[in-house]
């Protein structure tokens, strides 16, 4: 593209935003000092992007009709067929719209995305091919994956399979709902701040949140590297375990990865849940706006794992109840992050693409079209930041050492922590009518007690455990950093129990 010096104009902007006081020589000065490194950039320019080969036909994807798309599920249906044998062989897949497909629309949930078509395949889409899956389409999901109901796509509300009139939970919200629905058997989920387990809780199915960077999240859309992470859902823990074992390991781009640790989790699945210490979590319990039946429900399913073998007591974190203060200012950086590295997050050595970013640009003259939840959040982020700079967000970061390691020692004791993962079943969609406050308290109702991990990065697991006027209810097992097969053990020893 066509590089220009920069204007008097632009230099004398560029001042006053920064409150600099340049007069007219100033500005011919530094306009002629930063030339030179304005017009280098031509010369990467030139360089050719990184190849982006693929290596499994597909076709470009085709919007569903309503009448194939009951829920509002379906962003795009496509066709990926991988090997012809592996782990995931007669297996279907369907990957939340955030993840790239190269030439297949991606829309994240918001009409400011769409028309954007990826050019390469994120690692865990080749992964599922190499593995014999079958990448059947792109799942909706909440516009930017900001929300934990499933309102805000730009396509319409996603609907809970158990009762259309309900949330299907967001940001992972198609995902979810097509695996309950039973039309697809996995999913990928990401997950900020509850967004596996909060369509999982509310849909009935199983989803699983990785210790932090066991899952790479090359060319999936980030919102904060600090938690960003990916996952599967699906109908059982069984298939949970299988497809979690096709994603996790390091990839060699993902500088989210760190000393990962890979296990064998489908062997885990037989060992049963005898003399495993499980303690549930008092301040998960009775959170605001919860519903009694939901914690009782939760409380039967510990005593369950009692009746199985497990050791079952109770432990306190009381600093569990305040994370959302330290949350904030780490929602802080991403939502500035999108706007002012246009969404792929400078500053790591990872694997960019160049197309995403040259799209996002366009969003900053289109921000009039931006959904109330970034709004809200973005006008948060930018009076903190003029008021104060990055000093919250640097406190709010040296806080989260602390929880971690708070959640560390009660896991030193225990092998998982077990709490609701969501404190009430799934509410009911806003009318189309609702108002402001409305939409964005539904969108951030349900993330108590799932943020928690997101930002101490320890795997946490959404199992349903029981259901309530018919909706299910959603069990969340947490243990210490790579240990994914432990949680599995003792979800599949309660899965396939029967209650007594």
């Amino acid at each position: 593209m066509p590089i220009d010096p920069p204007s008097d104009a632009e230099i004398e902007e560029i001042a006053r935003n920064f409150g600099m006081h340049l007069d007219p020589q100033d500005v011919a000065d530094f306009k002629n000092l930063a030339s030179p490194f304005v017009l280098g950039m031509a010369a990467l320019d030139a360089l050719p992007d990184e190849p982006a080969a693929t290596r499994y036909p597909r076709t470009t994807g085709r919007r569903p009709e309503p009448s194939e798309n009951p829920l509002g599920a379906w962003y795009v249906r496509s066709r990926v067929v991988g090997a012809p044998s592996g782990k995931l062989q007669g297996k279907t897949v369907v990957l939340k719209d955030n993840v790239m497909l190269a030439g297949v629309p991606m829309m994240n949930g918001t009409r400011l995305m769409e028309g954007y078509v990826p050019p390469i395949d994120a690692t865990i889409v080749t992964r599922i091919l190499d593995a014999g899956g079958e990448i059947v389409g792109k799942a909706v999901c909440e516009a930017f994956c900001v929300s934990g109901g499933s309102h805000t796509s730009e396509t319409g509300p996603v609907r809970n399979p158990h009762d259309p009139t309900r949330h299907a939970g967001g940001s992972s919200s198609g995902s979810a709902a097509l695996v309950a629905s039973g039309e697809v058997d996995l999913a990928i989920g990401c997950d900020q701040g509850g967004s596996i387990r909060m369509p999982s809780s509310f849909c009935g199915t199983v989803g699983m949140k990785p210790t932090h960077g066991l899952v790479p999240y090359t060319g999936i859309l980030s919102m904060d590297a600090t938690i960003d992470h990916a996952g599967p859902i699906s109908a059982n823990v069984a298939d949970n375990a299988l497809l979690l074992e096709v994603l996790a390991g390091p990839d060699g781009f993902d500088s989210r990865q760190h000393r990962v640790h890979v296990d064998d989790y489908c062997s885990a699945l037989e060992h049963g849940v005898e003399g495993l210490r499980i303690a549930t979590l008092r301040e998960g319990f009775g959170q605001p706006g919860c519903e009694a039946a939901v914690d009782d429900a939760v409380r039967d399913a510990a005593s369950r794992f009692a009746r199985l073998g497990a050791k079952v007591t109770e432990v306190s974190i009381p600093e569990h109840r305040s994370v959302g203060a330290v949350m904030g200012p780490i929602f802080q950086s991403a939502v500035l992050q999108m706007f002012y590295t246009e969404g792929i997050g400078a500053g790591r050595d990872d694997r960019y693409v160049a197309s995403l970013a040259e799209h996002n640009h366009a969003i900053l003259d289109r921000a009039d079209e931006l959904p109330d939840t970034v709004k809200t959040m973005l006008f948060g982020a930018e009076v903190i930041r003029r008021r104060y700079g990055w000093r919250y967000y640097a406190k709010a970061m040296n806080q989260v050492r602390r929880l971690r390691a708070l959640y560390d020692s009660k896991l030193e004791a225990v092998d998982v922590l077990l709490l609701p993962t969501t404190p009430m079943t799934a509410p009911e969609l806003p009318p189309p009518d609702a108002g402001r406050h409305a939409v964005l308290a539904a969108a951030f109702a349900p993330t108590a007690n799932t943020q928690p991990f997101n930002v101490t990065h320890h795997p946490a697991l959404s199992i349903p455990c029981g259901t309530l006027a018919g909706m299910p209810i959603g069990l969340m097992l947490v243990g210490r950093a790579w240990s994914e097969a432990t949680l599995y053990r003792a979800a599949h020893a309660f899965e396939t129990s029967r209650p007594s």
